[in-house]
């Protein structure tokens, strides 16, 4: 299949939502390397790939500025965003709190859920924080450290589901919809629903109440199916596709430009800027970049969360080391056989930088939720291959000037 070319864009947030944008650069450059990304070539609809790259120039100033390019980046076709609707979460969570004007409220703040509906449990405490508090700030951590469904759950609690798209709309990514909660398997109703939650402060002063939420605006239904047959709730097999219509959408270069938004604050148009103060920023650049091995707290056992671990571009399915030189912030997902990564790779002795995105389809037999999904052999491969790909292509490409990353890594 042939893909139309588009000019290269040249200001920073200026895909449409609602368009289809194709471009020559990126598939020009896999072409080059057919032992890798043929078959993937061959087969674009069989694999759904979408593929975001940001180019970044520093001046003589040490100002960024963008150019984007593309390969099948296409709204109209949908795919499950799986974990990485955690990073937006993450964000909105810091938006709310700044905010909401609390004297004393912070991502510290220890939180108390309480459970107001079905399904719904009291939640006092976390395991994994160092004190055992429940706090927004612990939340964050676990979630770029390992992706924890429960953390992102969380903040899902506090921001509730109807100022999610709210927020979301608000920043100009109307089509964006974290409706459900991760790996709970809630109705539809009940995703609507949150728990009230109780905020103190250090001395066990209770500074701020937030009442349970409840969704009343209506919600799209995408009329996406996918698959040739799943396994349902009873683990029966439905020959048939899986009805994806009220599950969580936001397009891949939305995903990106979030992410855009913390790392280059100052360059996004100030609609498009989450309310987050500088701190904010250092603290959600540090752990999207931070591995398990690396964290003090919260702790992790290398043996399950390895010093690569979350790290898909770049480095695929390794497990040893990352270079010490090579620095990936980033927020990867995976379920029902979709694998992404939100992306921007650093090389802090060379100078390079660059912003990748991509989404693949890993489910070559059509069934989902049969727990046999290619990522080993489709789709790690491909994330290393491709990080490698514009990584090599960025390393050798001409700039006027070098980036100074003090300003992403203080």
């Amino acid at each position: 299949m042939k893909f139309l070319v588009s000019a290269i864009l040249l200001c920073l947030f200026m895909v449409p939502a609602n368009a289809q944008v194709n471009d020559s650069f990126l598939e020009g450059l896999m072409k080059q390397k057919p032992a890798q990304f043929d078959e993937l070539l061959n087969n674009p609809n069989e694999y759904r790939v979408q593929i975001f790259y940001t180019q970044i120039d520093r001046d003589k100033n040490n100002i960024p500025h963008f150019k984007e390019f593309s390969y099948r980046l296409n709204p109209a076709e949908y795919f499950y965003p799986a974990s990485t609707v955690k990073m937006p979460l993450s964000i909105m969570a810091l938006d709310k709190i700044n905010t909401l004007h609390i004297p004393e409220l912070t991502k510290s703040s220890t939180l108390y859920y309480d459970s107001v509906g079905g399904r719904q449990e009291t939640i006092y405490n976390n395991a994994y924080a160092q004190n055992g508090k429940q706090t927004i700030e612990e939340a964050i951590k676990e979630i770029f450290l390992v992706s924890d469904n429960n953390a992102a759950n969380r903040l899902f609690e506090f921001i509730g589901q109807e100022n999610i798209h709210k927020k979301l709309a608000e920043k100009g990514y109307k089509d964006a919809y974290i409706r459900n909660r991760l790996e709970l398997g809630r109705t539809q109703d009940e995703s609507r629903q949150t728990q009230a939650i109780d905020f103190f402060n250090d001395n066990g002063k209770k500074i701020y109440h937030q009442d349970a939420q409840y969704n009343k605006q209506p919600l799209p239904n995408y009329n996406a199916f996918l698959g040739k047959g799943y396994y349902n709730s009873n683990d029966s097999l439905v020959m048939g596709p899986m009805d994806f219509s009220v599950k969580n959408r936001i397009y891949l270069n939305d995903l990106h430009h979030i992410l855009q938004s913390v790392l280059f604050f100052d360059q996004t148009p100030i609609q498009k800027r989450f309310n987050l103060t500088k701190e904010d920023r250092a603290f959600l650049l540090k752990w999207m970049h931070t591995v398990p091995t690396e964290s003090q707290y919260p702790t992790y056992d290398s043996a399950d969360y390895w010093p690569s671990y979350c790290k898909f571009m770049y480095m695929g399915a390794e497990k040893g080391p990352i270079p010490p030189n090579i620095k990936i912030f980033n927020k990867p997902g995976d379920a029902y056989g979709f694998l992404l990564d939100i992306s921007y790779i650093v090389d802090t002795v060379n100078k390079v930088e660059f912003m990748l995105s991509a989404v693949i389809y890993c489910n070559k037999d059509g069934i989902i939720n049969d727990s046999k999904y290619d990522y080993d052999t489709v789709g790690y491969p491909f994330y290393k291959n491709l990080g490698h790909l514009i990584y090599d292509y960025e390393l050798k490409r001409k700039k006027s000037y070098l980036a100074n990353f003090d300003d992403i890594l203080p």
